[in-house]
């Protein structure tokens, strides 16, 4: 089930991806009062050149923390970003997914 999809922004490749705020936040785990939780994700880089994971790295542990009230995708997201090769005006799809060993899935799809 989808959470979210969202252009990128350069703040986003840089400093971390900020959730929309039509973000279905009830399919991701409660914080508990905790200031970060953990999000265990196979990533798919969609190209020209077909579908792809991020290489050796079947799943990626993404960190998602709160910042001044909003979430933000940190630790993990940077590497996804670099490996990927992403930029502002890339699409990133984020999913709830248990089907593959991993909680969650993400596509990127860059459109450079």
């Amino acid at each position: 089930m989808e959470i979210f999809t969202k252009q990128l922004t350069s703040i986003d490749i840089e400093r971390g991806l900020v959730l929309p705020n039509d973000s279905n936040l009830e399919l991701l785990p409660p914080f508990h009062g905790a200031r970060t939780i953990e999000l265990s994700t196979m990533v798919v880089v969609q190209s020209a050149a077909g579908n792809t994971t991020l290489p050796g790295a079947e799943l990626v542990t993404i960190h998602c923390s709160t910042r001044s009230g909003r979430l933000t995708f940190t630790r993990g997201w940077h590497d996804i970003a670099r490996c990927a090769g992403l930029g502002s005006g890339d699409i990133v799809t984020f999913y709830q997914d248990d089907n593959e060993g991993a909680q969650y899935k993400m596509i990127v799809r860059s459109v450079g």
